[in-house]
């Protein structure tokens, strides 16, 4: 007997599509045509910059200005390598573990279309205890495409992308696929961009590129506009599952929006992090307080990038990030843009929040 849905208020079949829709770092063309898409006739002013971020304005009627980010990218890979029997050998974009790649689906993006390959895994039954115990590497990693080397060389080239192949789909009351990192709060931008008319203060929702390489375009983004504060939108760890203890977790799945305190890049200021736990709090939004040990956001690259500017984050529960099984709760994502929507509202020019 099939169970009920989980009852959603986001748009499911716009993220579904913006997560089996492939773009990694540098390259998030088709992630691009369905932002400005989306965008369009929701913000006065769209524009693409010379790296690829995407600027959707709302105009406010005063002279006070916000950004949110959220990236656009996904990690993947770059193919480096043609061998002479037909395979393909990988350059990662991205932080990879290389142990999830083992018998994987995958799709390469060849100048001639998009050709399905996996990632094999050879049977235990012909590897002894060393090749058991050997740590797993990306650039052990080979493509079959299932075709002669003739073929292959023939269609595929060195530079071509490699994206994970995975169907976004509902599993009790989450959502799991590949890319929700950060797709999902790519679709939070978006709905964001539907709920608000008349905002005091003007918005600029940024859906950005090449975060998962170092934050490259929030950092040039962060020197274009000059906003009075800065909002982060990104997933974060969610180790609510057995193996980790509760000081672990860093946040639970079902617990409501996660409000950044801090991660390895940012730390967020303390303005900025009360004001969304008091919206919450005020509004009636499930939240919890998120201190995230390692992993940066596009937090870091608004906060400082063309000055100093305050900055702070919301964040979307996830587990098992990077792989393709990632998994958000349907009421996180609710959570997460009400949140969102609340704080872009509430900026009136009264908030001051410098320290």
């Amino acid at each position: 007997m099939a169970t009920d849905e989980p009852d959603i208020d986001f748009d499911f079949d716009l993220l579904r599509e913006l997560t089996e829709t492939s773009g990694v770092p540098g390259y998030e063309d088709r992630i691009r045509e369905i932002v400005r898409r989306e965008l369009d006739g929701h913000v006065d002013e769209l524009r693409t910059d010379g790296m690829g971020n995407v600027v959707g304005t709302i105009e406010g009627e005063l002279d006070r200005s916000v950004v949110v980010a959220a990236h656009m990218d996904e990690i993947g890979f770059m193919v480096r390598h043609v061998t002479d029997d037909g395979y393909l050998q990988l350059d990662a974009l991205g932080g990879w573990d290389a142990r999830v790649l083992k018998a994987q689906r995958v799709t390469v993006h060849a100048q001639g279309g998009d050709i399905d390959g996996l990632i094999g895994s050879p049977p235990p039954h012909t590897m002894d205890e060393e090749d058991l115990e050997k740590k797993a590497s990306v650039e052990d990693v080979h493509v079959d495409l299932g075709l002669d080397a003739e073929e292959v060389k023939r269609r595929v080239a060195v530079g071509d992308l490699v994206t994970m192949s995975q169907r976004t789909e509902l599993v009790g009351d989450h959502v799991t696929g590949k890319a929700l990192d950060n797709r999902v709060s790519v679709l939070g931008l978006i709905e964001a961009a539907r709920r608000i008319e008349s905002p005091t203060a003007t918005i600029h929702l940024a859906a950005t590129v090449q975060e998962e390489v170092g934050l490259r375009g929030a950092k040039a983004l962060g020197v274009d506009i000059d906003a009075d504060v800065a909002l982060g939108l990104d997933t974060t760890v969610a180790n609510d599952v057995p193996g980790f203890e509760g000081g672990d977790h860093v946040t639970r799945l079902g617990d409501g929006a996660a409000i950044k305190l801090k991660d390895s890049s940012a730390i967020a200021n303390p303005k900025v992090h009360r004001r969304l736990r008091a919206l919450a709090e005020g509004n009636e939004i499930d939240h919890q307080m998120e201190v995230l040990p390692a992993g940066g956001t596009d937090t870091a690259g608004l906060q400082f990038a063309g000055g100093a500017t305050p900055a702070g984050a919301i964040s979307f529960p996830t587990r098992y990030l990077h792989t393709v099984t990632e998994s958000v709760h349907a009421a996180d994502v609710d959570a997460a843009v009400d949140l969102l929507v609340a704080f872009l509202e509430a900026e009136d020019g009264d908030a001051d929040y410098r320290l």
